[in-house]
């Protein structure tokens, strides 16, 4: 998250290095999204067959070797290659909370869980001001280098230190089926990031479109008969996993969208914006990361006692109210639009440490890879989905707006109502996740299981 948290403003500086397009430049963000959802789902599976571990240590020294070579990327092509690599190495993650589901007892997991999650705030953290500060001052590419060194130490110690995962699905790995399911996401990913920027009538954008529904067809119709499908189907329509599932979308879909009309609303000129630079708006957004950070321990600390469904139920409504106020608040000053920021901040880190819960507590052991992988899809799904509704909206209700230079400029901004719909219509969406939520069985509450727990936890269990 650190060298993810610097990326996305370092896109133009990007642009004018490698001589490319804005359609062009949004492939660094596109191929990784992609590459990262893809393997997420077939390293899942693939770790519940080879072990968890193993397959864990094979995408985190992919990952080490995308990040290596992105810092030292020459040319525009070598640097798609290093992000698509970076991408595919994101596959440990959803093989980390796999992993933490063994090796402790029930009592702790959602702790760990949480402390894991932590890290994503603590990330963001430090990129927003040392990050920042790095990339303004020594270019994009030294972020990297920064970050080389503790990405190896971190493999290290997973080698010496992580016990290999004992449960296994001694299955055949569905080859066929993971070729479906990897058109089915690159596809669709690709089509849906790259229509807001190249247009969605494009020839490019119609065929990605038309490719990924169709592949869906098929990886439908096969898996159905398969003896040992890449994609389970009782995963899917299982209702807790489902609504789960769709939970962690509409995180992912929010979260991206709303830091991209964040963004525009700190650094467009006023009056439809702030007129802060990359640095100021990196800073007003630290609060709300300061949130995440210190909700996802203390929550994964009491959820066992808590619940999962009353914490998921919360996290909804409270991210819903933070994204109605934030369209009453944003324009009034800077200190009211981040208090909407922060509140809903604090609902998206409670939905974002029940969702993951609720799924792992719903599967077999055996099926924990592959379960935390489809999670991780989703959420990449909607990571996808976000920018492209934002862009759309943004494009289609804009106002002209003149700056005070010599002479004067009129440029074209987008509107105080495209910000205001995009805030209703994810309030809306998260209310709609609240009722659907109350659909969720209980799985984590007061539940006691030994086997969950590593030889020596047992007893204490």
């Amino acid at each position: 998250m650190y060298t993810e948290g610097m990326l996305i403003p370092s896109l133009p500086y990007m642009q004018r290095q490698f001589g490319v397009t804005e359609s062009m430049v949004s492939w660094v963000l596109s191929l990784y999204l992609a590459f990262g959802t893809v393997s997420a789902a077939i390293f899942g599976k693939l770790g519940d067959v080879y072990g968890k571990k193993r397959v864990m240590l094979i995408s985190m020294t992919i990952y080490t070797v995308g990040a290596t070579v992105t810092g030292y990327a020459e040319d525009f092509t070598a640097l798609l290659i290093a992000r698509s690599i970076q991408g595919a190495g994101m596959a440990m993650m959803p093989l980390a909370f796999s992993l933490v589901r063994e090796e402790f007892p029930p009592r702790l997991i959602p702790q760990i869980q949480g402390l894991i999650s932590a890290m994503f705030g603590v990330g963001i953290l430090i990129s927003l001001p040392l990050g920042a500060y790095i990339s303004q001052n020594y270019g994009w590419q030294a972020t990297y280098h920064t970050a080389i060194p503790f990405i190896v130490l971190e493999d290290i110690l997973v080698l010496l230190l992580i016990r290999e995962s004992r449960y296994r699905s001694r299955q055949a790995i569905d080859w066929v089926g993971a070729i479906l399911l990897s058109t089915t996401l690159m596809t669709g990913i690709l089509g849906i990031s790259e229509g807001p920027r190249i247009g969605w009538g494009s020839g490019l954008v119609i065929i990605l479109c038309s490719i990924s529904p169709l592949s869906l067809i098929a990886l439908v119709i096969y898996e159905r008969r398969s003896r040992n499908p890449i994609v389970p189907l009782n995963l899917i329509s299982s209702r807790n996993i489902a609504i789960a599932n769709f939970g962690i979308f509409m995180v992912g879909f929010t979260f991206q969208l709303i830091s991209q009309v964040n963004i525009f609303v700190f650094e467009m000129p006023r009056p439809n914006g702030y007129g802060l630079s990359i640095l100021e708006a990196g800073m007003w957004m630290i609060p709300s990361v300061i949130v995440q950070l210190i909700t996802a321990p203390i929550v994964g600390r009491q959820l066992v006692r808590i619940g999962v469904k009353p914490v998921s139920l919360s996290g909804s409504l409270v991210a819903a109210i933070g994204l109605i106020l934030m369209s009453h608040l944003a324009f009034i000053d800077l200190e009211h639009m981040v208090l909407a920021m922060i509140i809903t901040s604090l609902g998206s880190a409670l939905l974002n440490i029940s969702l993951v819960n609720i799924v792992i507590f719903s599967v077999e052991r055996s099926s924990l890879g592959t379960a935390a992988g489809l999670n991780t899809v989703f959420r990449n799904m909607g990571s996808a989905w976000g920018p492209a509704v934002a862009g759309t909206i943004m494009d289609q209700f804009k106002e002209r707006l003149t700056i005070s230079l010599s002479p004067p400029v009129t440029i074209e901004v987008p509107s105080h109502f495209a910000y205001q719909l995009i805030f209703y219509i994810t309030a809306s969406l998260f209310a709609a996740l609240a009722l659907i939520l109350t659909m969720v069985g209980e799985v984590l509450k007061g539940r006691v299981d030994p086997g969950l727990g590593s030889s020596r936890n047992t007893s204490k269990v």
